[in-house]
C-alpha cells in the first residue's frame, strides 16, 4: 500500500485504459460466451495477462475473442471501471488527463472515453497510443509523467527500474507477489483518495 506516499500531483499522473479505465475484459468474457457458448468463463479464469497460457482454449479461438473485444463497435460497449468516471472528471478540473494505451489504433478508445466522460473538455483528454506495453516507458518519460496507473505487472516493473513510480490495479491477471515499492489499489475510489486528498469522498 502506500499510505505512506504524499498525494499525488494530478499533473503528473496518466493511465493506462484497458484493465483501469476500462473494464475491456467484461466484453472479453460476454463474446466468449455469446460467440463460442463457453458459458463457464469468467473473468475470475483470467489469472494471467498473457490468455494463450491461462486459457484452455483453442488459440485461433482467443485470437477471435481478442480482435472483436477491440473492434471499434465492441470498444464502445466497454463499461468503465466503477468510480472511473467520477474521479477523472474531477481530475479534469486540475488539468488535462493523460492516458497511455498500447493499442495499435486509439481512435474507438478516444471516442470512448468521451463518451464517458461527457462533463470533460475533449481538449482536455489526451491519448497516445504505443503499439505495444515496452513503448510506454520512452512516451511516459516525455510527458513528464512520475506516476502511472497501469495492470500489467511486466509494465509496472519496467517503469519501476526507470524511476517512474507505477500503481499496480487490481485485476485478475495480476494477483501475483510483486516487486517492492510497487503498491496495488483496489478501486478508484481507494486512488481517489491519494489524488484528490483534500476534496472529501
Amino acid at each position: 500500500m502506500i499510505a505512506h506516499f504524499k498525494p499525488i500531483p494530478p499533473s503528473e499522473l496518466a493511465f493506462d485504459i484497458d484493465g483501469v479505465v476500462a473494464d475491456t475484459m467484461t466484453v472479453f468474457v460476454r463474446l466468449a460466451r455469446e460467440r463460442y457458448a463457453l458459458n463457464h468463463l469468467t473473468k475470475e479464469d483470467l489469472g494471467c495477462y498473457d490468455l494463450y497460457e491461462c486459457l484452455d482454449i483453442d488459440r485461433e479461438v482467443i485470437d477471435d475473442l481478442i480482435c472483436l473485444t477491440l473492434n471499434d463497435e465492441n470498444t464502445l460497449r466497454i463499461p468503465p471501471m466503477s468510480g472511473a468516471p467520477d474521479v477523472l472528471t474531477e481530475l479534469s478540473r486540475s488539468g488535462p488527463l493523460r492516458f497511455v494505451t498500447a493499442r495499435i489504433w486509439p481512435e474507438s478508445i478516444i471516442e470512448w472515453l468521451h463518451m464517458i466522460l461527457p462533463e470533460v473538455d475533449s481538449k482536455r483528454i489526451r491519448v497516445s497510443a504505443t503499439g505495444s506495453p515496452e513503448a510506454k516507458l520512452d512516451i511516459l518519460k516525455n510527458m513528464g509523467i512520475r506516476y502511472f496507473v497501469e495492470d500489467r505487472i511486466e509494465t509496472c516493473t519496467l517503469l519501476a527500474e526507470q524511476g517512474i513510480q507505477p500503481i499496480l490495479f487490481d485485476q485478475p491477471w495480476n494477483r501475483i507477489p510483486v516487486p517492492a515499492g510497487i503498491p496495488r489499489i483496489e478501486s478508484w475510489r481507494q486512488l481517489r483518495q491519494w489524488v484528490l486528498p483534500g476534496n472529501g469522498g
